[in-house]
């Protein structure tokens, strides 16, 4: 085998297994939610853990010399609004817990990109295609299927997932309008530092702040460096090398693998009718993404990254 050769396999399967890790550790966020409302109210566990990885990324940040605080204060509009937006969205998929499965969330949190495509049309004046537009329909109908059945605290969870993820979808349409211009790991440190300025308002008006109990550290520590410091770097290093149709369709196996979590440790699995609302929507994002497409080279040359930031 020549050197190019072995050069394009080892390419190949480095790229293939960091596409595996980020599915992975994409599909345990609604898993940790889960897992933390068993000993913590969803304000203090959302603040607590994405407090805990906040402080991972800032000393990062501050020991590569890329956090200028200076940037923070000339954008601060930008970072509240930002930051205020994943703070009610963590904060409302961590709440849906009490009434929904993980599963099902998942499968639910897939119309974030059915609300992206809305913001693109209405906001950043972007084209829609008829291709798009099917995609969008029967992905709506997907929603609507899960949303709407019998059973008042499947509704609220249902609606309660669906504004997050329209609160976090509005969220990635104002940083791919304007955060371009940032380097990233500046640009997540102040939006995480931000974030866990609205999440700490949010549980000093709700249950009040007291300190966790001393065997949830441990989960609480694990959650954060996978959700925080793992799982959005890992997404931007596929971004950055495959096209976002492309990642759009590859999320979509995210879900099934929140199934399979739930199903091995909280014995819980979606109904038959909230299946076939979640293929509904995930079937309706393949179709907007453009499956099938050919996952054959990554992508060389830099482009510009939509900055579209993690449910934490």
């Amino acid at each position: 085998m020549s050197k190019p050769e072995s050069g394009s396999k080892q390419q190949s399967i480095t790229s293939v297994g960091t596409i595996a890790i980020m599915l992975i550790v994409d599909s345990t966020f609604f898993i940790f939610a889960r897992l933390l409302q068993q000993y913590l109210p969803a304000q203090q566990s959302t603040f607590y853990m994405m407090g805990t990885g906040t402080l991972m990324v800032v000393i990062y940040a501050a020991i590569k010399k890329r956090l200028r605080f200076r940037i923070l204060y000339e954008n601060l509009g930008f970072f509240m609004l930002i930051g205020f937006l994943v703070a009610l969205s963590t904060n409302l998929n961590y709440e849906a817990m009490a009434f929904i499965d993980p599963g099902t969330a998942s499968l639910l949190n897939q119309s974030t990109i059915v609300f992206g495509l809305f913001w693109g049309l209405v906001w950043l004046h972007e084209k829609l295609n008829r291709r798009e537009g099917i995609g969008a329909l029967i992905a709506i109908v997907g929603v609507i299927i899960i949303t709407f059945q019998k059973g008042d605290y499947l509704r609220l969870g249902s609606l309660l997932v669906l504004i997050s993820s329209l609160s976090y979808s509005f969220h990635s349409a104002v940083v791919k309008k304007y955060g371009d211009r940032f380097d990233f790991l500046e640009f997540f440190a102040f939006r995480l530092i931000c974030n866990c300025f609205f999440l700490f308002l949010m549980v000093i008006f709700t249950t009040g702040l007291s300190l966790p109990p001393a065997p949830v550290w441990p989960l609480l520590l694990f959650a954060a460096a996978v959700e925080v410091c793992i799982s959005r770097p890992l997404y931007y290093l596929v971004l950055r090398k495959y096209p976002f149709s492309i990642l759009s369709i590859l999320l979509t196996l995210s879900p099934i693998l929140t199934v399979v979590w739930s199903l091995i440790l909280f014995e819980t699995i979606p109904t038959w009718i909230q299946l076939i609302g979640g293929l509904g929507i995930i079937a309706g994002v393949l179709v907007m993404a453009g499956f099938p497409v050919r996952l054959r080279k990554p992508v060389q040359e830099e482009k510009p990254v939509p900055e579209e930031i993690a449910r934490v």
